[in-house]
């Protein structure tokens, strides 16, 4: 494929899925919180200039210029000070002042009762895990299509293609080479054609290439009847396989090398047919333990982050090669989506491999949200759990009910964590633009 169409083709899947998802996650926060009575005044996807919006009933929706968030604003995220709070001066104690005022500002009169802060902690648990819940559905539903739906790529027992010689010699990468007066192979001089399944190998039947493979091995020089399917129809052949050497292999895959420092080999039959690959659906067995790979992998990603984004820093400013695991950004994902598509190969294949990476891309949303910390999802569960901790505790004392968790005392860590996202997402762009992670 041209490699600009590829390009083009990458970002827009890359800017579409982001957009999607992001959206989605949005949804999964505005879907409750109406539910429950919170007025959410603005649905946007995208930061900075509006792009496009339209009010419907009490909601402002739209798209903004930048594709690389989104948000809702519900009413009354802050509760107001609590009664005795006195104002302070410094920076911060400004910063935790015009957070307050601002979200009590929201609040049209007579609707305090729709206030976030108003909702129970069952209720604001609900609304802040809805949207990285979202994220870990989508994540499910891409690995099913990907797994059931598509499936994996598995060697079957048709053969694809028939060598037309036994090869006399191998080039250094191990590729067969057919010399003068080279004897056909044994596929070809017994019959063989592309398209047979090979059913039956001297009186076994064959389930597999991996048997096959092996029953081949084990019968060099030898005069086999096998049975192949062509055309519907069963057709018995006769093939006298050829020898070969081929390397010992170790049971991790290692060579075997011997004690004057060459390769340890061994005979084996050769027959000269290479098989098919097709795409076999996986049972649905397999979805759960493949999400749950991804989960857990991207939850040790996000502990290990700091050093993580520190290697990113040494290896794109120095000579050190980009790590394949290590953490990427938007632009670094696109070029691996755009890497995919210009690999040009079939089309299940790259069908396959982007929405593996949409997969991963929303769970990597899913976990990230879930960290303990304003302005992410995990920070507003982490305050609700704490409201309701303290509710549970006065309840089971004949307390007084205690008012809203004062979240506004966070904001805060929700800038300095701000400033930590910006820098790190900044440093990641430039990393993927520099020195871009390859792994097709």
């Amino acid at each position: 494929m041209d490699q600009l169409l590829a390009w083009v083709i990458g970002i827009a899947v890359m800017l579409v899925g982001l957009a999607v998802s992001i959206g989605l996650h949005e949804v999964g926060h505005m879907v409750p919180a109406k539910k429950f009575g919170v007025r959410v005044s603005q649905y946007m996807v995208g930061f900075g200039p509006t792009l496009w919006s339209r009010v419907k009933g009490e909601t402002e929706y739209g798209v903004k210029a930048i594709p690389l968030g989104g948000y809702v604003r519900m009413v009354g995220m802050l509760p107001p000070a609590p009664a005795g709070t006195r104002r302070r001066e410094s920076f911060f104690g400004q910063v935790v002042a015009d957070a307050r005022d601002a979200s009590v500002g929201e609040i049209r009169p007579g609707e305090e009762h729709r206030a976030f802060y108003e909702l129970s902690t069952p209720k604001k648990l609900v609304v802040m895990l809805g949207g990285p819940v979202m994220n870990l559905l989508i994540a499910v539903v891409l690995t099913f299509v990907v797994l059931v739906g598509i499936g994996a790529q598995t060697i079957t027992t048709t053969v694809g293609a028939v060598s037309e010689c036994t090869p006399t010699s191998t080039t250094a990468d191990g590729a067969p080479v057919c010399g003068d007066g080279a004897a056909p192979s044994p596929a070809a001089a017994a019959g063989l054609q592309p398209g047979d399944e090979i059913v039956e190998w001297d009186g076994t039947a064959v389930t597999s290439w991996e048997q096959l493979s092996g029953m081949i091995a084990d019968a060099p020089d030898q005069q086999v009847a096998v049975v192949v399917e062509r055309d519907g129809a069963e057709v018995p052949l006769t093939v006298t396989t050829s020898e070969r050497q081929v390397p010992v292999v170790d049971a991790d895959g290692t060579a075997k090398v011997g004690a004057d420092g060459q390769p340890v080999t061994e005979t084996a039959g050769f027959l000269g047919v290479t098989p098919t690959q097709e795409y076999v659906p996986l049972p649905l067995s397999t979805v759960p333990e493949a999400v749950w790979q991804q989960v857990s992998g991207t939850a040790q990603l996000i502990v290990t982050l700091p050093a993580r984004v520190v290697d990113v820093a040494v290896q794109t400013f120095t000579d050190e090669p980009r790590a394949a695991d290590g953490p990427m950004g938007p632009v670094g994902v696109s070029r691996v989506i755009v890497d995919a598509i210009a690999a040009d190969g079939p089309l299940l294949s790259t069908l396959s491999i982007v929405l593996s990476i949409l997969a991963s891309l929303n769970v990597a949303l899913f976990m990230f949200n879930l960290i303990p910390l304003l302005p992410l999802d995990g920070g507003h569960v982490v305050n609700a759990l704490y409201e309701g901790a303290k509710r549970t505790v006065a309840r089971v004392r004949g307390l007084p009910r205690p008012g809203p968790a004062d979240v506004a005392r966070m904001m805060p860590v929700a800038y300095v964590m701000f400033v930590v996202l910006v820098g790190t997402g900044a440093l990641l762009i430039v990393a993927d633009v520099v020195d871009p992670v390859r792994l097709f």
